[in-house]
């Protein structure tokens, strides 16, 4: 076997979950990308999900390139787009490698390979960097899969599985590829359509939250990049391609506070002007209150916090290891700070009823976050929490774990009672928002604007948003103006650049 040629393919996969406030580029295939270039495969990183692009044009560009080897990505609500893909590759050459990745390929291999192994050849577990090269090199040798860790596979009628690979020591070696990307494709909306990068400083979450694939997929761990390094791959992505805008994918990017802190000081000095926008714990914002004026100075200008629960029970449930009121203080730092808030909550549990979703969001006003979302939980069927779950489960069609579609039916409602319930709730809690708008900084208030257009024009909650803009008396007579004057706004400025396609905020 001679394999020259790699396609690493996003599967058309939409849900209205991650792409309202922009085009977010596949991160991890731009390390797989450098590290494949490094051991001299020619790789194409096709990002057709956020290309819009549908089968036709998949077909096209895939006979286009003619890769050896077609390589995806298997979140669990992508997989039957992911698996379609790889078929769609084995139908124009029988003889083109597939290989899945990702947490759902990681973690429910043995029913991929059970159920697909026609058209699925492996399944790369944790990281792919390393162990997707030795795999290419090892069939172009002519050796055994069976000898790469980090695999799993079919063989004579039942599923292999090699032995856990180790993970990638130093992430300041991995080369990158980022002159693969297709940049102008990737903007974030709520800032006037800046460049956008994702990227990332750590790897890991040493959390046990029980209805999270993280904390399981890194196995409890954490590892990071130097400093100097990330703050070097900024700059690169600054001067060589015009990112303005770039989002941590780190589950934790502040667990070392000495290694955090040395990040904010290089961007200072080096005047990166890159704005970040980052997720991470409460327990992090807390003990970092006494330099939240360095975190706004360094760029960092919207940061989410999981607050996920009102009540502690549901907290303790979700081995979320904070008190409720934590996280009230935790996002009153980050106002105070005049950096961007966010939160969401996770509904639709089995004991939900309109009456505690009703809780649910005089707490979120009471937390007072410039954005709450209101998530239906998502049954991952390799999470802790599935097992207490799994008599509630409404469906396994998996294109609905999307964190919108209920897919767990409470005791005492009708799916549709529950999806009906978390859209009014984001209505009530964003009516409070604008009902209270000049409250805001003025940099709050124009960024909360955008906002307002990007629900009411490009997310799967334009209807209650719309009926919020029919209650606009409620709201104090300039904000109903300014409200107005953002309807609209963007609309022929996004027809023009992009798909009108239906978004949903990024949770």
């Amino acid at each position: 076997m001679s394999i020259k040629r790699v396609a690493l393919v996003t599967p058309p996969y939409h849900s209205g979950v991650v792409e309202s406030a922009g085009t977010w580029l596949n991160v991890g295939f731009v390390y797989i990308a450098g590290s494949l270039r490094a051991a001299g495969y020619e790789v194409d990183y096709y990002d057709a999900m956020s290309l819009w692009h549908k089968w036709p044009e998949i077909e096209e560009r895939l006979r286009a390139f003619a890769p050896d080897v077609v390589a995806t990505t298997s979140f669990t609500a992508s997989i039957a787009h992911a698996l379609e893909l790889t078929a769609l590759a084995k139908k124009i050459n029988p003889q083109v490698v597939t290989v899945h990745g990702n947490v759902h390929a990681t973690f429910c291999y043995d029913d991929i390979l059970k159920a697909e192994h026609n058209t699925v050849d492996f399944v790369v577990r944790g990281e792919g960097e390393v162990t997707l090269v030795k795999l290419l090199d090892c069939l172009n040798a002519g050796g055994d899969p069976a000898t790469v860790p980090g695999l799993s596979f079919w063989r004579d009628g039942a599923v292999v599985a090699t032995p856990k690979a180790a993970p990638i020591a130093d992430l300041d070696s991995l080369p990158m590829a980022w002159d693969l990307v297709e940049w102008p494709i990737y903007r974030y909306r709520a800032k006037n359509n800046a460049r956008l990068a994702i990227v990332s400083s750590s790897r890991g979450c040493m959390e046990k939250c029980s209805f999270c694939s993280q904390q399981l997929f890194w196995e409890r761990s954490w590892r990071a990049r130097s400093a100097e390094n990330f703050v070097a791959e900024l700059e690169l992505l600054r001067d060589s391609y015009g990112v303005e805008v770039a989002m941590l994918s780190d589950e934790i990017p502040t667990f070392d506070r000495e290694r955090w802190v040395r990040i904010l000081d290089l961007m200072i000095e080096r005047k990166v002007g890159v704005k970040l926008l980052m997720e991470t714990r409460v327990d992090d914002i807390l003990r970092d209150a006494d330099i939240m004026d360095k975190y706004r100075e360094a760029g960092v200008e919207h940061i989410y916090v999981g607050v996920e629960a009102g009540d502690q029970e549901t907290l303790d449930l979700f081995n979320k290891n904070t008190k409720v009121e934590q996280s009230k203080a935790a996002i009153d730092i980050i106002n105070n700070a005049d950096i961007v808030s966010e939160t969401s909550f996770v509904l639709g549990m089995p004991d939900d009823t309109p009456e505690s979703i009703a809780k649910t969001i005089e707490l979120a006003k009471h937390y007072n976050p410039d954005m709450a979302f209101f998530l239906a939980i998502a049954p991952w069927p390799y999470a802790e929490l599935y097992p207490e779950l799994e008599q509630y489960v409404a469906t396994t069609d998996f294109r609905k774990y999307n964190l919108v579609e209920p897919v767990i039916k409470p005791k005492n409602m009708t799916l549709e009672e529950l999806e009906r319930e978390l859209g009014r709730a984001s209505q009530k809690f964003f009516m409070h928002k604008f009902q209270n708008l000049r409250e805001l900084s003025p940099w709050k208030q124009e960024f909360m604007l955008a906002v307002f257009d990007i629900l009411i024009n490009n997310s799967y909650l334009a209807g209650q948003m719309r009926a919020m803009m029919k209650q606009g008396g409620q709201m104090p007579p300039e904000v109903q103006a300014l409200v107005r004057s953002v309807k609209g706004m963007q609309r022929g400025q996004d027809e023009a650049q992009s798909h009108p396609h239906t978004f949903a905020p990024i949770p």
